[in-house]
């Protein structure tokens, strides 16, 4: 552990790992959990073609609430759980990355933007897969004419007569393999990667400079929403890969905006920048938090914030 200023600064080698990886599984969880309505709209929002289906987020929460309640804004979040170890896999590679820049470089700018660089590439090896997955799956209630794969319906609850469907990941996933091959996972992959890379390293600016979590904490969402709207018209192309099948970044981004303009490169923005601020607020205290909690129990009484 070092100081930066008078910011004791927990480093990789000062925590207990079991209780980081057992922590930072239920904060993983929670925050995906909290943000995911929001991603889930913004998704939506991205592949509809102009304003077919919504008019805006308050619009899309509205009648898929109305339509479907509470567990049509969770659409696919059962397979999304699956980036758990992603979220995992990013937090060990930023840390050991972090830790390793550290012996050619003393600023903690360029440690967090170096090991958030490399942990988005490692996180988004493992994640594309996945939100490929749970990208048609959220597709599949109002949006369903939007994809090329429709989950089957498995069972009828005859009592309520309201149609449940049980095993539509399996479904969704057999489709996938069937017309793209392995390869169809895999869809979008460059998209995500220039998506999210920027998007990690821009937000990590601003919080790793500021003196006090607090401080971190109203930095953070700055930073966030800078980043998501730096970042959304790839986002927005990279929505389109993966859902439509396109092969093509280029091809698709040459289209969107021939389709729709300029304000097409903002379709779900602001849907976006919730689900960010939020998710970086979570974040930066959470995450401080939780290295504070996962410290190494012969050093919690020598160190004092």
């Amino acid at each position: 552990m070092h100081q930066k200023g008078a910011i004791q600064i927990i480093e990789w080698e000062d925590l207990d790992k079991r209780k980081f990886y057992s922590l930072g599984v239920f904060m993983t969880l929670t925050t995906r959990a909290t943000v995911y309505p929001a991603s889930l709209i913004r998704t939506l929002l991205q592949v509809q073609k102009g304003k077919a289906l919504y008019s805006g987020t308050f619009d899309a929460f509205c009648k898929i609430l109305r339509a479907e309640g509470v567990r049509g804004l969770y659409r696919g979040f059962m397979v999304n759980t699956f980036t758990l170890i992603s979220g995992q896999a990013y937090i060990t590679t930023y840390e050991v990355v972090r830790n390793y820049v550290s012996h050619y470089s003393p600023s903690n700018t360029v440690k967090s933007v170096v090991a958030g660089g490399a942990a988005s590439l490692v996180a988004q090896t493992i994640t594309v897969p996945i939100d490929v997955v749970s990208q048609q799956l959220m597709m599949q209630g109002q949006g369903e004419h939007l994809t090329r794969f429709k989950a089957k319906p498995k069972r009828v609850l005859t009592t309520t007569k309201r149609r449940l469907t049980f095993g539509q990941s399996r479904d969704i996933t057999v489709q996938i393999f069937a017309a793209d091959g392995f390869r169809g996972f895999y869809r979008g992959y460059v998209a995500s990667l220039l998506t999210y890379i920027p998007n990690k390293k821009l937000s990590l600016l601003a919080p790793s400079e500021c003196p006090h979590l607090i401080l971190q904490a109203l930095a953070g969402p700055m930073a966030a929403a800078t980043a998501s709207t730096i970042t959304n018209p790839m986002d927005v192309v990279r929505a389109r890969v993966q859902v439509e099948g396109r092969s093509s970044v280029v091809e698709t981004f040459k289209q969107l905006l021939a389709e729709e303009g300029v304000w097409g490169m903002t379709k779900g923005l602001s849907a976006r920048i919730i689900s960010s601020t939020h998710t970086s607020v979570l974040i930066v205290v959470g995450y401080e938090t939780l290295k504070r909690l996962s410290l190494r129990a012969e050093l919690v009484e020598s160190r004092h914030w």
